[in-house]
């Protein structure tokens, strides 16, 4: 999510601050900046959510702001190069600078590079952080305090959004230090995920992403029956029932019963699972599950069950230790599972990460060139996917209404911002669609990632949310 499009959606709520409280020169002003991804966003949405209950106005206008809030992502080296580009940017336009999240828990790092930010906090440490906001700034005065909706605000637009499950990992694997970063897993109480997601319906959201560090490892600390089926069960009894979108599913014996529920129509027929590599040997330097026969069983029994399955998938090129052969076995299972859509990453180290220290270190050119060949042939696979809906009629969500009156929407295969987009041109005389309405549209066309499709009608329910035309 960049970060000028989830600003845009805090606008409302920092105007009516500044209406309420525009006689008060005691209400200090909050920047806020979320890199990385969808977990993290979540994180900064709690945060913001937090600093506006207790008053702050939140500054779009980093020179107007008495802080600035960066939510880091420190994950891979280009992550990093992009959290110090914007604690950079920031200190052009603000003297007091918070680097909070992934990097901040490489304290020493950000400090040679930023001696003079006003703090450095690692992730999962709101409180600390709100403390250091405090010290820096003072709290703005009872009556500025605001009352934000249980589920939080949303940087996203308003008709999806993310809900993270989980903390953590207790997973090892040897390209990642994640569970160095944020702990073991945690899992939230389904009650309480249960509530969240009511009120998100509530309020008018119709598709709610489900993440974690591994989502189908949900419930596992709880050691008392609680996993991601009994979870989805219970989502399923939400009201009106939103599109509820599945991401970060490891394969496993949970997942094959886990088809039931989009068989059902409780989930969408949507699974976001990245196995990273197909060599068995890469995949036990991985520290990862190496049976890859076993995975493409699998995933035949899921489409079987499940016919218009959507599968989603990354792939790390160039792990060390790959050779020409592991990478072959990559491409042959790309080319046999027949995957909807796939990520590609070339390797990159991640400092404290297991895999830093391997032998047979893959050149950059060579990881580069694998990474361009494997997504050379998912193109190939996926224009011929993407053809076959031509003449095909789906429900799709709209997420933009273009200024030249055209539609950018997407069928419940397709992922907000990772995945294709569909796109109408025009609309029919007197046509009237908002973005987050449900409507009925024909593919005309495609290309390997993206379509376009021709309007129907608005499907979109004055009581319900239909989870699809069925």
């Amino acid at each position: 999510m960049c970060v000028s499009a989830w600003r845009l959606h805090l606008s409302g709520f920092f105007l009516m601050t500044q209406a309420r409280n525009s006689n008060s020169s005691r209400i200090p002003h909050v920047g806020v900046v979320s890199l990385g991804c969808p977990k993290n966003l979540v994180d900064s949405q709690r945060l913001i959510s937090v600093l506006m209950a207790k008053g702050y106005a939140i500054e779009n206008d980093f020179d107007k702001a008495d802080v600035v809030l960066i939510n880091t992502c420190g994950f891979i080296e280009p992550a990093v190069e992009e959290s110090f580009d914007t604690i950079y940017e920031a200190k052009q336009a603000c003297q007091n600078i918070i680097v909070m999240g992934c990097l901040g828990a490489e304290k020493e790092k950000v400090l040679a590079e930023y001696p003079d930010v006003a703090a450095v906090i690692g992730p999962g440490k709101r409180t600390t952080v709100l403390r250091a906001v405090k010290d820096l700034v003072g709290e703005p005065p009872a009556i500025a305090h605001q009352s934000v909706p249980s589920s939080g605000v949303l940087l996203t637009p308003p008709h999806y959004t993310y809900l993270k499950i989980a903390e953590g990992c207790r997973h090892r694997c040897a390209f990642c230090i994640i569970p160095d970063l944020r702990g073991n897993l945690r899992s939230r109480s389904i009650a309480n995920i249960v509530a969240e997601a009511q009120d998100l319906v509530a309020r008018g959201v119709r598709e709610i992403m489900v993440i974690a560090q591994d989502s189908s490892d949900y419930g596992f600390d709880f050691k008392d029956g609680t996993n991601l089926l009994t979870l989805c069960e219970a989502l399923g009894k939400v009201t009106p029932r939103p599109w509820f979108r599945l991401h970060y599913v490891y394969p496993s014996k949970l997942v094959d019963e886990l088809i039931n529920f989009m068989q059902d129509g409780i989930i969408l027929p949507y699974l976001d699972v990245p196995l990273q590599h197909a060599s068995e040997r890469i995949l036990k330097l991985m520290k990862r599950p190496g049976n890859i026969e076993h995975t493409l069983e699998r995933i035949m029994k899921w489409r079987t069950i499940c016919p218009d399955l959507t599968i989603r998938s990354n792939f790390i090129t160039g792990f060390p230790g790959e050779t020409e052969q592991d990478f072959e076995e990559l491409l042959n299972f790309v080319k046999t599972a027949q995957l909807d859509r796939v990520g590609t990453f070339p390797y990159s180290d991640v400092e404290g990460a297991q895999a830093n220290d391997y032998d047979g270190v893959v050149p950059e050119e060579v990881r580069q060139e694998r990474a361009r060949i494997l997504m050379e042939l998912q193109e190939e696979i996926s224009a011929q996917k993407l053809a076959a809906r031509h003449s095909k009629t789906f429900e799709m969500i709209v997420d933009t209404v273009t200024e030249e009156g055209g539609l950018i929407a997407r069928t419940k295969y397709e992922a907000p911002d990772i995945d294709g987009i569909v796109t109408i041109d025009e609309l029919p005389a007197g046509a009237k669609v908002k973005e987050g309405d449900l409507i009925l549209a024909e593919i005309t066309d495609s290309d390997e990632h993206d379509m376009e499709a021709k309007f129907i009608k608005n499907i979109t329910p004055t009581s319900h949310i239909p989870f699809a035309t069925r």
